[in-house]
């Protein structure tokens, strides 16, 4: 039997059975922009753009600024012209990662089968918190009230029997809402949505099936697999009929291993200026290294990422002779790495630096140079101390005098972290 959503409180609902439902995904709601309305409670109501100036793009935008047709990755200079009464905030990445440090506590809290996939989402498997905290439905509801209460901050929960259909229900979720999609409800849901929901169908994969006549889950889901795995190769293609019929076996998985760490700038104008470029290499390897710190972890492989005046991006990377997280170490690796890179006379406008290859602190080895001579570990010491002091005192409150001699401006300076970026 045919099953439509029905409207309530403007949202659709597929029912209120939650039974064999223990999926949840919880998404932060404009997780950047809600996270300095928390902390400036006088923008609340207001349309917010948080991201550098000029140049740089939008990290993240209230649903007041999206009314315009603000969203995130677009240049500030279109967001600017499309809602020129936005406040823009510079963005604080200190400050998002204490917020999902937070978040994600409170959501362990629950259930410790919770597997962070971003800075701001995560997959909860709560099949073994029922018979303490109620039914799926009600834990979600409970998450909600105690993340707002705690962190003061909005979140949208999708509930269902797989990790898939849990995260499109919190989408359609927001803001600020919650969404059950029934075990039984699963394919009528999926099939009353245009086939680019379904994971990994972007734009070329949209096309792709379109011209086989597929723009809809059910047309997928009806299609015969081989013309599917025609349209879109045959790994690709049976896994999306599997989606199409919600069979998503996938579990969730506690442990996130990230993958890598760094931080990049985008130029005010364009540089030739070898100066400033290595001075902001040098803020960029701080930046990262203290990103490791923070985290327990050291990298083996510094990579950097330079684009030029024409939009070309290249990409170096090298191997260090023992895992670091000491940001001269970075910066020599990334410095090196930029000399060697041919930028064919052209400006730079972006350059970032990243460290890959992560391990535990505690798997790190005593290197033979810090046997023989203890400089290294002395900067290492150096630099937990200016760790301390940021945390005190905020970011900006220590930076190398190098930096400080830089004559260029970065327009925005955004972390990442495997997921976090």
């Amino acid at each position: 039997m045919s099953r439509r959503p029905v409207l309530r409180g403007g949202r659709p609902s597929w029912g209120e059975d939650d039974e064999g439902c223990s999926i949840l995904h919880v998404d932060m709601d404009a997780f950047f922009a809600s996270v300095e309305l928390a902390r400036r409670p006088q923008l609340q109501g207001r349309a917010v753009i948080v991201g550098g100036e000029a140049r740089s793009v939008v990290l993240a935008a209230t649903y007041e600024a999206r009314a315009f047709g603000v969203h995130s990755a677009m240049p500030m200079s279109v967001a600017r012209r499309l809602c020129p009464q936005a406040v823009v905030v510079p963005p604080d990445h200190a400050a998002y990662r204490a917020a999902s440090a937070a978040v994600m506590t409170l959501l362990r809290d629950v259930t410790a089968l919770v597997e962070q996939v971003s800075v701001d989402e995560a997959f909860l498997d709560v099949s073994g918190a029922r018979r303490r905290s109620g039914s799926p439905t009600a834990i979600a509801e409970a998450l909600r009230a105690r993340v707002r209460q705690e962190t003061g901050l909005p979140c949208s929960v999708g509930v269902a029997s797989t990790k898939f259909v849990a995260k499109l229900a919190s989408g359609f979720a927001k803001p600020d809402g919650l969404l059950v999609v029934p075990r039984a409800a699963t394919v009528p849901f999926l099939h009353s949505l245009p086939v680019e929901a379904l994971w990994g169908v972007g734009e070329r994969t949209r096309e792709a099936l379109a011209r086989w006549g597929i723009l809809t889950v059910a047309q997928l889901a009806e299609a015969d697999v081989a013309v599917v795995q025609r349209a879109v190769g045959a790994a690709a293609g049976a896994h999306l009929h599997d989606l199409a019929w919600g069979k998503d076996p996938r579990p969730v998985v506690p442990e996130h291993t990230e993958k890598s760490i760094g931080a990049e700038t985008t130029f005010e104008v364009d540089t030739r200026d070898l100066a400033v470029i290595e001075a902001q290499l040098l803020a960029l390897a701080d930046r990262t290294a203290g990103q490791l710190r923070a985290r327990g972890l050291v990298s083996r492989t510094v990579s950097i990422k330079v684009r030029t005046s024409d939009f070309r991006t290249m990409s170096r990377s090298r191997t260090l002779s023992a895992p670091t997280d000491v940001a001269r170490e970075i910066h020599l690796a990334a410095r090196a790495l930029l000399a060697a890179t041919e930028l064919g006379g052209l400006a730079v406008r972006l350059i970032g630096v990243r460290a890959e290859g992560l391990s535990e602190v505690a798997a790190r080895q005593l290197t033979l140079e810090e046997a023989v001579d203890d400089s290294l570990g002395a900067r290492r010491r150096a630099e937990q101390a200016m760790d301390e002091v940021r945390h005190r005192f905020g970011t900006s409150a220590v930076r190398s005098a190098s930096v400080l001699r830089g004559n260029g401006t970065p327009s925005t300076t955004a972390g990442a972290s495997g997921d976090l970026s």
